[in-house]
């Protein structure tokens, strides 16, 4: 803890990387651990969304009852400690795996999250990308009986998810990269580090010298390679190791 400490002082340019982790200690389900939500359904794919309608239907289905998850969730000492040293002087920006929005209702500003897996409470069109509230997209659903279509080119309309299939954004890949290459602290909370190609990202800083945390509860392949690791809960960690810091 006090290692933990010290680096965060001494950082001049820290990077988040933030995983399943830090959402489940606000009580949202994971989807890919054992008995998370990808053992009880089956993921829709990309390809299936864009050429079936009951596919798009049953999607937009999960998407609403997700929602009410992440609204009802509150944020924890994890999120807190995040955006207080974002907000500070040594804060770079934040990586996220991470589609819940509550990074940013703790108070970190959407310009310095990377959410590499896309954001579940908003929608756009895949077409032309106009976007779409998913309060509108409901309304929508409930009125027609059918998927949103966009009002602008009657494109289809789907959550800002990558979903399995989807090509990965490459604007967030070359932005994650960039921050993996410009910090010199880079901590890792709650992530397996198994998912590329954002598990590439703590390598990427970490060769570029930067000092490389890893908090998770579970081990992880890039542990052996880090400076520090903790298998500890991270809200509890990290609010301890703020609060370790000199006033």
């Amino acid at each position: 803890m006090a290692d933990l400490a010290s680096y965060i002082q001494k950082a001049e340019k820290i990077v988040f990387f933030t995983g399943a982790g830090i959402s489940t200690e606000s009580g949202i389900a994971d989807f890919r651990s054992p008995g998370g939500i990808w053992t009880k359904m089956k993921p829709i794919y990309f390809q299936d969304f864009v050429a079936d309608e009951q596919s798009r239907m049953e999607d937009w289905r999960r998407r609403f009852r997700f929602q009410k998850e992440f609204d009802a969730a509150p944020l924890n000492d994890g999120h807190r400690a995040v955006a207080s040293v974002l907000n500070s002087r040594s804060g770079l920006g934040l990586i996220t795996q991470n589609i819940d929005g509550l990074h940013q209702r703790s108070g970190v500003d959407d310009a310095s999250i990377v959410e590499i897996h896309g954001n579940g409470t908003n929608a756009s069109c895949l077409d032309c990308g106009l976007p779409m509230s998913l309060q509108e997209a409901q309304s929508l659903i409930s009125k027609t009986g059918e998927s949103p279509k966009c009002g602008d080119c009657d494109g289809l309309v789907k959550a800002n998810i990558i979903s399995f299939g989807q090509p990965m954004p490459q604007d967030k890949v070359v932005e994650a990269e960039k921050l993996a290459l410009n910090c010199d602290l880079f901590v890792v909370l709650g992530s397996s580090l198994v998912v590329q190609p954002a598990a590439g990202l703590p390598l990427l800083a970490r060769n570029n010298g930067a000092r490389l945390v890893i908090v998770n509860r579970e081990n992880t392949p890039l542990d052996p390679l880090a400076h520090l690791v903790l298998h500890s809960p991270l809200g509890e960690t990290l609010k301890k190791a703020l609060e370790k810091q000199p006033s």
